[in-house]
């Protein structure tokens, strides 16, 4: 019985993209082959080049995509400098473990050579992100084209709307479905934790003093006890820590798998929002199937969300521009 839910999912995933692609507007596939032919082709051999030297680097860009379209859709405006003394997304607490800033701005550079001015860096943030799941040995997917670049970016709105690690199952989905997303997309999407790393400080709350009773012994009890042991011990000494990395998918973090799914099984999700997953009957259901399943089931699934998720309040047409850099506005 479990597995009615993917199975169901599966079923739907032409239909489901098919509704996005109709939901993004004037985005469309090859959106750019008349005014710059070999753009997608510019990304993927960039990314194919150097992510295999740098393959954490895949993990950083999903991220980077999630966190820019949870604010302001995604118009790329994540890659934006603060300007006037104010404060932009890229500074907000979310964002700041961030690294694939210089990554993107040679992949601008590269299409600036080609095509000046007509390939937007949103474009170029979902059309990398896609392509380094491919490197990492992910799915593929087809990404419609043809979104524009915003011209405001405030940290405060990245504060208000990126979903937070320590959100529960029902703040999560509120915050979701603000977006047009959905319950499957909120299990899909976390499953890009299955490749990626996470600073101590992200979830520290969760290994000391959880209940208030004070010290390493007052874990959260939704964690497990023997996983929870070891991070405070080996990685995590300190409640304090906010330089210690630890693995989101503890031994495959360089890997595009399921096994996110079977850790959030043996209660080792690492955020509190990952533990959530499991909270909620359907989701749980959802985590079960795709835990026993083949992994081209999740791919499939999680193609559909990403596609679903890069078209959320997308800028077409006359709205918006087309930064000739990436972290700054056109003059």
């Amino acid at each position: 019985m479990a597995a009615a839910p993917l199975v169901l999912a599966v079923l739907v995933v032409t239909v489901g993209v098919a509704a996005a692609m109709a939901e993004g507007g004037k985005l469309r596939q090859g959106y750019y082959e008349q005014s710059c032919p070999r753009a997608e082709q510019i990304v993927k051999h960039y990314v194919e080049r150097h992510i295999p030297h740098a393959p954490s680097v895949a993990a950083t860009l999903i991220r980077t995509h999630f966190h820019d379209c949870f604010v302001r859709g995604c118009d790329a405006s994540v890659l934006l400098n603060a300007t006037g003394g104010g404060e932009a997304e890229k500074d907000a607490t979310p964002n700041l473990t961030l690294r694939g800033f210089a990554f993107l701005d040679r992949v601008k550079a590269l299409l600036e050579q080609e095509c000046p001015g007509v390939v937007s860096c949103a474009d170029i943030l979902a059309l990398a992100s896609r392509d380094a799941v491919g490197v990492i040995g992910g799915p593929f997917w087809r990404v419609p084209t043809g979104r524009r670049d915003g011209r405001v970016s405030i940290k405060q709105e990245a504060l208000d709307q990126i979903p937070a690690p320590t959100m529960n199952f029902t703040d999560l989905l509120t915050s979701f479905r603000a977006k047009g997303l959905d319950l499957a997309d909120l299990v899909w999407l976390s499953g890009a934790h299955t490749i990626g790393i996470s600073h101590c400080n992200s979830f520290t709350e969760r290994l000391y003093n959880f209940t208030g009773r004070g010290g390493p012994e007052d874990a959260d009890p939704s964690l497990d006890a023997e996983y929870a042991a070891n991070l405070h011990r080996t990685k995590c000494t300190t409640p304090t820590d906010n330089t210690t990395i630890v693995e989101m998918d503890p031994g495959s973090f360089l890997t595009f798998d399921t096994s996110y799914y079977r850790g959030l099984l043996k209660r080792r999700g690492l955020f509190q929002s990952d533990a959530a997953l499991i909270t909620d009957a359907a989701a749980r259901a959802d985590v079960e199937s795709v835990a026993k399943g083949p992994s081209e089931v999740f791919f499939q699934v999680f193609a559909r969300s990403m596609v679903r998720m890069g078209m959320i309040e997308v800028k077409t047409g006359g709205e918006g521009e087309i930064r000739r850099h990436c972290a700054i506005v056109n003059s």
